[in-house]
């Protein structure tokens, strides 16, 4: 979409993207301490895949084409599980090792801030546009 209110498509797929990354990064803290899931593994830390959005026609050089961000996929983080020794755990193997979550709390603290940022750069953008609208609004009733 093209138009004098594609600024605002676009800001709102940002919205809409970062709220997506909002909610994956709290369940990641929420299941950080998650030592064993219904597929007997630790709690996979999980990430949010952002792409631009293009018009079929459109190319990455082509502003008539842009539409902002999409979320393509949700991708798991394969990196290893720590393991800890605490044979008194209910999820310890025979050495007593219990595998952990590869949530990092600080790297999830990191994406939140991050997210919040964008979506509160996203609002004042939307915010502003609103505001130019407004004014240009009251320039051409004659007002002031």
């Amino acid at each position: 979409m093209s138009g004098p209110f594609s600024a605002i498509d676009i800001s709102a797929s940002g919205l809409a993207a970062e709220r997506m990354r909002m909610e994956i990064t709290a369940n990641n803290i929420a299941n950080a301490g998650t030592t064993m899931t219904e597929t007997g593994d630790p709690y996979r830390r999980q990430a949010v895949v952002f792409s631009a959005a293009m018009d079929e026609i459109g190319t990455a050089n082509s502003k008539e084409g842009y539409h902002g961000v999409q979320v393509v996929g949700i991708e798991g983080d394969m990196t290893d599980f720590p393991e800890v020794y605490n044979p008194g755990h209910p999820h310890a193997n025979a050495d007593g090792f219990v595998r952990l979550s590869n949530v990092k709390i600080p790297e999830e603290m990191v994406d939140l801030i991050t997210a919040s940022r964008s979506y509160e750069a996203n609002t004042r953008a939307i915010s502003l546009f609103k505001e130019m609208v407004e004014k240009t609004l009251t320039l051409l009733q004659g007002g002031r």
